[in-house]
């Protein structure tokens, strides 16, 4: 789901926490020596783009089952600079990772203000144990005493309904200039959406598709995968859960994304099922550890990221643990 903030609203409120709120992750990400080397995964040539106007190439399909109508360009030959904060190993609090988000936006803005275009940034991490909540949610989707939680609740601005993120997901934050790619919220809900549909396939062989009327990533009645976005100035922030080796029992605490005829999944159970690792050379998954998985599912989003959307990384070096840190002796 996506909100779109196209004035200075107010951001969105904390609902309730039963832990300390950490704020400035941000200030270790932007201190001098932390950038890394650019660089662009080794994988197969991207999909065909939707026409995009003049300032977009087009590109041949890859081998894939089936080719792709969604995003794949680069802008007057060259490929946007797209900073990479890789957390993927470390449980990052929620709080901090919505606060640093909403800074990075913040500067973004400025520097579009400034010189007109801006660079992207993605995050990748996994969260300890929180509920969220969108700009769509009732209480009546969660089926607890909020004053008596499981675990942390938080209403944000982000589009969508009620979900869960702990151990074990991966959840990606693309905060990109959507003026450098297609100004169309649908667009690129449904590009985020094949990232993770495309990593199933080439990662997994698991052949996940949409759902109509429904966001999200989904195989058979499972959904793997949920999105919710909020765009500001066209600037995107929030962005996608991925369930990789999540324990799922928090979800049935809540009616997840508001959606009471479906069920949640994860990469791990799938795999775990044999059912849908089939051909193409996939290894016996079902042996893998759940690092592993981790692992080779990050490796996979973070590639197919790039190639979705054409965009060469900068790596940069930072630490969860020394951010946080960093903020309490600030």
């Amino acid at each position: 789901m996506v909100e779109i903030e196209k004035n200075n609203k107010k951001n969105g409120t904390f609902l309730f926490s039963q832990g300390t709120l950490f704020l400035g992750l941000w200030l270790c990400g932007f201190r001098e020596g932390y950038w890394g080397n650019c660089t662009v995964p080794t994988t197969a040539s991207a999909y065909p783009s939707l026409p995009l106007g003049p300032y977009f190439n087009l590109h041949k399909p890859s081998l894939y089952s089936k080719p792709s109508k969604y995003t794949s360009l680069v802008i007057n030959g060259h490929r946007r600079i797209c900073d990479l904060f890789d957390l993927h190993q470390e449980q990052v609090p929620y709080e901090v990772a919505w606060s640093w988000q909403k800074k990075i936006v913040s500067e973004k803005k400025a520097q579009v203000e400034r010189e007109g275009d801006c660079t992207d940034t993605l995050i990748i991490l996994q969260h300890p144990s929180v509920y969220t909540l969108g700009t769509a949610s009732t209480e009546e989707n969660l089926k607890f005493d909020v004053k008596n939680a499981p675990f942390n609740i938080y209403r944000t601005e982000r589009g969508g309904e009620v979900t869960y993120h702990g151990p074990g997901q991966l959840v990606m934050y693309p905060i990109i200039n959507l003026r450098r790619y297609k100004m169309d919220l649908h667009w690129y809900l449904r590009t985020l959406e094949e990232v993770v549909i495309r990593v199933l396939s080439s990662a997994f062989s698991i052949q996940a598709s949409r759902l109509e009327g429904l966001t999200g990533v989904w195989v058979g009645n499972e959904k793997l995968a949920a999105v919710g976005i909020r765009v500001s100035h066209w600037i995107t922030y929030h962005g996608l859960a991925l369930n990789v080796t999540t324990d799922l029992s928090p979800f049935k605490w809540i009616i997840p994304c508001g959606i009471r005829d479906r069920q949640v999944g994860s990469i791990k159970g799938l795999v775990r099922e044999g059912k849908l690792c089939v051909g193409h050379g996939t290894p016996d998954l079902y042996k893998f550890d759940d690092a592993s998985l981790i692992h080779i599912t990050h490796k996979s989003l973070i590639e197919e990221f790039s190639q979705t959307f054409q965009l060469e990384y900068c790596y940069k070096n930072i630490s969860a643990l020394h951010c946080m840190e960093g903020n309490k002796s600030s």
